[in-house]
C-alpha cells in the first residue's frame, strides 16, 4: 500500500464512518420481518359470533397521553367561566368513566408516524432505520389488521394511508386522502380532522341511497380507520400547550362523538367496537422522534362490543396509576397500560380477524369483556402466532449456521413448544382457565425472548468486529499523522510475507464464514476495514517507534508523569464531552473552565496579551458579549474597504424584518404570506452567493475573510431561528475568532527562542526534515485538536433546540416551506446545523496556516482522537429498556460518528473558504494592516495590533504583526 495522501486519508475517513454508522442497525436493530408463518385466529363454535362485527380505529396523530386526559381552561376564553379548568375531551372521558377500558399505550423509538402506525396496525416494531425508507407511497411487506379484514375504509393523510393500502390484498383497503398541500404548518390545522369527519359522514349518508355500499358496510369483519393529523400539525406549529393544540383536542372529541352516534344509529345492533389512540406523543417544544416520555406515552381508550366495562375503586386509588395520571381525575378507574403493538392484537380479536402474522403484540386481556374461558382460548391463539414466528426464524438461522446453538428455554424435548402448547390445551379442557392463562403468558414471554435471542444471535461477534475496526482506524489515523506530519515521510513501510499471509488469511476466513451464513453484504465491508487498518499499522510500525521518540520526552520521571497526566486529562475531557450529550450544562462548565486556560502559561503571557486574554475570558463565560472596541473598529474599516459588505448587512436587516412579519402572520393564523416566502428564499440564496461576489473584489486578509463567512451565513441563522440561536451564532463566531488568535499567541510565546516563522506562516523544521515546508506537529497540537473537538460538540448542541438526531422544531422551516415535506424541511434543518460547522472549519483552516502546520494536519489529529467518543457511544447503544434510553443512545452514537464525517468533509469546505488567505509573517502583516488602516494599540509600553497579533518574547515587549 503506497503512502496515504491527505486526500486519500480524508476519503478513507468518510467512507469508513459512513459504513460503520450502519453497523448499529445490523447489530441492534435488525428488521424483525420474516415470511412463511401461518395465520391464527380465535376458533369459535358454529353459531358463536366474534365480539364485534366491525371495528372503528381513531388515531389522533401526535396526541400525548397527559393532554388527552388533563383539564384546561377553555382554549379561547370569553367569560370568567371559560377560565375554569375542565376536560377538553368530555365524550372520550365518558367512555373511560362509564363504557370502556383505558390506559397508556407505550410506543418505541423512533416516535414517528410511520413506525407508530405500523406498530398499531401490524403489531410489529420495525427496525429503527425504517423511518428513512420513506413516508409516502411506500408499500409495506408485512401483514396488518387491515389486510386481515374483509374490507377497510380509511381517511386521512396521504403520508400514512397508502402504506397500508398498497401493502394489502388489492381492493381490500379504500384510502381517501386530502392533498399534501393541505398539511400547512403556518396555519391552524384542525380543518384536517374536520375533513376526515365530513368524509365519514358522507359515506354513511351515501349508503342510504346506495344499496351496494350499504351491503358492503353491513358485512362483518369490516374496519374503519380515521387518521386525524390536525393535532400533530398544530403541535409542530404552535406547541402542545398552545390554544390551537388544546382546541384541536376538543374538536377531535366532538367529531368522535358525532361519528360514534352516526355509526351506532346506522347499524343499531350494538356490535361495533371503538378504539382511540395515537401513534406518538409530542414534546413541549413541538417535536417528536426520540425517546422522551412525552413522545412515547399515548392515550388508549376502547369501548363498545367486546370491550370490558370500567373497573371502579371508590374511595381509593385504583391499580395502574402513577405520577403521570395524578392530575387526570381518573384515580378511581383502573388504568391498564399496554405496549403499542398490543393494540393490533386487541383490534384483531375484537373484529374476529386473524392475528397479523408479523405481530409480536400480546392480547391485553383486561380490555376484553369475555369470561375466563374465552380469554384463555383467545390468548392461546395469540401465543400460537408469536411461536410460529419463532419457528420460522429458528429454521432460517439453523440453515445458515455451521453450529447452531438453540434457545435453551425452548430448545430441549422436555420444554419444547409442542409440549407446552399441549399442556395449555389440557388445562383449558378441564376448565383450569386461570392456570392456562398464566402458562400461556409464560410461553408468550418465552417466545418473545426466543425471538430476542435470534435477533441478537450474532451480537457478540459483530460488536467485537466493529470495536476492532474502530480501534484499527484510531491506530491507522495516528500512524498516518505521525508519518506525514511528524516524520514527513522519512520512514519506509516494512512489509513481510508472514504479515501479508496472516492478514489475508484472517480476511478470507471472515468472508468464508459470511458466505456460509448468508450474511448481508455490509458484513463484508465491516470486515475489510479492521484487517486493512491493522495491516497498514503493522507495516508502518517503524514510523510509530520513531515518531514516539520524536514526540515523547521520557528522559526524566517528571516528563513521564507530565505525559501521563496529559493523556489522562485528554481522555477525561472526551468522557466529559460524552456526559454533555445528556447533560447540556456540561458545555457551560467547559466554557467557564476554558476562560481560565491562558493563565496556565504564566503571568508573562497574560501581561503581553492583556486584551486578548480578557476578550477570550469574556467570550467563553458569556457568548453574547461583543468583540472589544479595537476589533470592531478594524472590522468597520473592513466594511468601509468593501462596500458590498454593507449590502450583506442590509440582507440581514431585510431578512430580520421579513421573518418578524412571517412569525406575526402565522401566529395570527393567517398563514405564510407568499411575498415573505419569496423574499426569504431570495435572501437565503443571495447570501450563499456572497463568497462569489467577494471574488470580484478580493481581499485576502484572514480577518476580512472571516467577516465574509460570518455575513454569508447570518441570514440563514436569522430566518431559521426560533429563539436565541441568532445570539448564539454571534457569540460562537466571537469565541472562534478569539480562539484562533489565542492559539497563535500561545504558539508564539512558547516557541523556542531564536526560532522564527518562515514566510507565509510556515515554521522551520529540524535540519533532518528540512525538505518539508511546514513545521513538525508536537504534542501541544493535540490540545488544539481537543479544543476543536469541544467546539464541534458545542456547535451542534448549543443552539438550544436540538435534543437528538430526531428532535427538531419545524417552526423555523415553516417560514420557507409551510407545507409538510419531510425531505425539504429536513434539508433546511441540516443546513442550519451545518452552519456552525462551516464556521469552525474555516477558523481551524486559518489556524492551521497561522501555526505553520501542513494543510489537513490538525483535521487529521481531530479525526484520530474523535472516535474514542464514538466507541464509547457504540458500546452503550441500547435496544431495550426505557424508551428515552433507547432513543438517546441511538442518537448519541450517530451524532458522534457523523462528527468525524463532518470533520473530513469540512476540511474540503475549509480549503474552499480560506483559499488565498494571507496570514503572512510579522513584517508583511504590519504592512497589510497599515494598508487597511488598522489602529495599533499601545498598552503598558507594549505594542499590539488591532487584530490582536501576538508579541514575541525576547523583543522587549515590542513586536510588529
Amino acid at each position: 500500500m503506497a503512502r496515504i495522501s491527505r486526500f486519500g486519508f480524508l476519503a478513507i475517513a468518510m467512507i469508513f464512518h459512513l459504513v460503520y454508522i450502519r453497523s448499529i442497525f445490523d447489530i441492534y436493530f435488525v428488521s424483525p420481518i420474516v415470511s412463511g408463518m401461518r395465520a391464527f385466529k380465535v376458533e369459535r363454535p358454529d353459531g358463536v359470533e366474534a365480539p364485534a362485527k366491525r371495528l372503528v380505529l381513531f388515531v389522533g396523530d401526535g396526541l400525548r397521553a397527559d393532554k388527552a386526559f388533563q383539564s384546561f381552561p377553555k382554549p379561547y376564553p370569553k367569560t370568567d367561566e371559560d377560565l375554569v379548568p375542565r376536560p377538553l375531551a368530555p365524550f372520550l372521558r365518558s367512555r373511560v368513566l362509564e363504557h370502556g377500558t383505558f390506559g397508556v399505550s407505550h410506543t418505541r423509538v423512533p416516535t414517528e408516524s410511520r413506525p407508530g402506525h405500523v406498530a398499531l396496525i401490524a403489531g410489529l416494531y420495525e427496525d429503527v432505520s425504517a423511518v428513512t425508507t420513506g413516508w409516502k407511497l411506500n408499500p409495506v411487506n408485512f401483514d396488518s389488521v387491515f389486510n386481515r379484514s374483509r374490507h377497510t375504509w380509511s381517511w386521512g393523510s396521504p403520508d400514512i394511508l397508502p402504506m397500508f393500502q398498497l401493502g394489502a390484498v388489492p381492493g381490500r383497503v379504500d384510502a381517501d386522502s386530502y392533498g399534501a398541500e393541505e398539511e400547512d404548518f403556518s396555519v391552524e390545522a384542525s380543518s384536517l380532522d374536520t375533513w376526515v369527519f365530513d368524509k365519514v359522514k358522507t359515506l354513511f349518508a351515501e349508503a342510504v341511497t346506495n344499496s351496494t355500499l350499504d351491503k358492503a358496510l353491513r358485512e362483518d369483519k369490516v374496519v374503519f380507520f380515521l387518521h386525524l393529523l390536525g393535532l400533530d400539525t398544530n403541535g409542530h406549529a404552535f406547541r402542545p400547550y398552545s390554544p390551537e393544540y388544546l382546541n384541536n383536542i376538543r374538536i377531535v372529541d366532538e367529531g368522535i362523538k358525532e361519528i360514534t352516534k352516526i355509526i351506532e344509529d346506522f347499524y343499531d345492533d350494538d356490535k361495533t367496537a371503538f378504539v382511540f389512540t395515537a401513534d406518538h406523543g409530542m414534546s413541549d417544544w413541538g417535536s417528536h422522534g426520540d425517546g422522551h416520555p412525552d413522545n412515547t406515552r399515548t392515550p388508549l381508550i376502547a369501548w363498545g362490543s367486546g370491550v370490558a366495562k370500567p373497573v371502579q375503586h371508590d374511595g381509593k386509588i385504583a391499580p395502574g396509576h402513577d405520577q403521570l395520571s395524578s392530575d387526570w381525575g381518573l384515580d378511581h378507574i383502573q388504568r391498564h397500560d399496554v405496549a403499542q403493538a398490543d393494540v393490533a392484537a386487541l383490534m384483531a380479536y375484537l373484529a374476529g380477524l386473524e392475528f397479523p402474522v408479523n405481530s409480536v403484540g400480546e392480547l391485553p386481556l383486561p380490555f376484553l369483556s369475555s369470561d375466563l374461558a374465552g380469554k384463555s382460548t383467545a390468548f392461546l391463539a395469540n401465543a400460537r402466532g408469536i411461536l410460529d414466528m419463532y419457528r420460522i426464524k429458528e429454521e432460517q438461522k439453523m440453515e445458515t449456521e455451521l453450529r447452531y446453538r438453540p434457545f435453551k428455554a425452548l430448545g430441549n424435548q422436555e420444554h419444547s413448544v409442542e409440549r407446552r402448547l399441549s399442556n395449555i390445551e389440557a388445562l383449558i379442557a378441564v376448565g383450569l382457565h386461570k392456570e392456562a392463562i398464566q402458562e400461556t403468558a409464560d410461553l408468550v414471554h418465552l417466545g418473545l425472548a426466543g425471538l430476542r435471542y435470534l435477533q441478537t444471535y450474532d451480537w457478540l461477534f459483530l460488536r467485537a468486529l466493529i470495536t476492532i475496526g474502530y480501534l484499527g482506524w484510531i491506530a491507522f489515523a495516528i500512524t498516518t499523522v505521525i508519518d506525514l506530519h511528524v516524520l514527513h515521510g522519512r520512514t519506509e513501510t516494512s512489509r513481510t510475507m508472514a504479515g501479508t499471509i496472516f492478514f489475508s488469511s484472517v480476511l478470507v476466513a471472515l468472508y468464508a464464514s459470511f458466505a456460509i451464513s448468508k450474511s448481508p453484504l455490509t458484513y463484508y465491508a465491516y470486515a475489510i476495514f479492521p484487517v486493512g487498518f491493522w495491516e497498514e499499522v503493522y507495516a508502518r510500525r517503524r514510523a510509530l517507534v520513531e515518531g514516539g521518540k520524536a514526540l515523547l520526552d521520557l528522559s526524566s520521571a517528571g516528563s513521564v508523569i507530565s505525559l501521563v497526566v496529559s493523556a489522562i486529562t485528554g481522555l477525561a475531557l472526551i468522557e466529559v464531552l460524552a456526559l454533555g450529550y445528556t447533560h447540556r450544562e456540561v458545555f457551560s462548565v467547559l466554557f467557564v473552565a476554558a476562560a481560565f486556560w491562558p493563565p496556565f502559561y504564566g503571568t508573562g503571557f497574560v501581561a503581553k496579551n492583556k486584551i486578548l486574554v480578557a476578550t477570550w475570558a469574556v467570550s467563553c463565560v458569556d457568548l453574547r458579549r461583543d468583540f472589544n472596541g479595537t476589533d470592531w473598529d478594524f472590522l468597520s474599516r473592513l466594511s468601509e474597504e468593501a462596500p458590498w459588505q454593507l449590502k450583506a448587512i442590509g440582507l440581514v436587516v431585510l431578512i430580520t424584518t421579513v421573518t418578524r412579519s412571517s412569525i406575526a402572520s402565522m401566529r395570527n393564523k393567517a398563514g405564510l404570506p407568499k411575498g415573505n416566502q419569496v423574499v426569504g428564499w431570495a435572501v437565503l440564496v443571495q447570501s450563499f452567493l456572497m463568497p462569489f461576489a467577494h471574488r470580484l473584489q478580493p481581499n485576502n486578509h484572514y480577518l476580512h475573510r472571516l467577516m465574509v463567512i460570518f455575513l454569508t451565513f447570518a441570514p440563514t441563522f436569522v430566518i431559521l431561528s426560533i429563539s436565541y440561536e441568532g445570539l448564539f451564532y454571534l457569540g460562537f463566531c466571537i469565541v472562534l475568532f478569539t480562539w484562533v488568535r489565542m492559539e497563535h499567541a500561545v504558539y508564539v510565546y512558547t516557541k523556542p527562542v531564536g526560532s522564527s516563522a518562515k514566510a507565509n506562516g510556515k515554521a522551520t523544521v529540524p535540519a533532518s526534515l528540512s525538505s518539508s515546508p511546514f513545521r513538525t506537529l508536537t504534542l501541544s497540537d493535540v490540545r488544539v485538536s481537543l479544543f476543536f473537538l469541544t467546539l464541534l460538540q458545542a456547535a451542534f448542541f448549543c443552539t438550544g433546540n436540538v435534543a437528538s438526531l430526531s428532535s427538531f422544531s419545524l417552526e423555523s422551516v415553516a417560514r420557507l416551506v409551510p407545507v409538510f415535506d419531510p425531505f425539504s424541511q429536513g434539508a433546511l434543518l441540516i443546513v442550519k446545523l451545518m452552519v456552525p460547522f462551516a464556521l469552525i472549519s474555516a477558523n481551524l483552516g486559518i489556524l492551521n496556516k497561522r501555526l505553520g502546520v501542513a494543510p489537513s494536519a490538525l483535521f487529521m489529529v481531530v479525526m484520530a482522537i474523535s472516535d474514542f467518543l464514538t466507541l464509547h457511544f457504540f458500546w452503550v447503544v441500547r435496544d431495550e429498556g426505557s424508551w428515552l434510553e433507547i432513543g438517546s443512545t441511538i442518537s448519541h452514537f450517530c451524532i458522534a460518528s457523523l462528527f468525524c464525517v463532518f470533520v473530513a468533509s469540512l476540511e474540503g469546505v475549509s480549503e474552499l473558504f480560506i483559499s488565498g488567505v494571507e496570514v503572512g509573517d510579522e513584517s508583511a502583516q504590519m504592512t497589510k494592516e497599515k494598508e487597511l488602516g488598522a489602529v495599533v494599540v499601545t498598552e503598558n509600553g507594549a505594542n499590539g495590533s488591532a487584530m490582536g497579533k501576538d508579541k514575541e518574547p525576547g523583543t522587549n515587549g515590542k513586536v510588529s504583526t
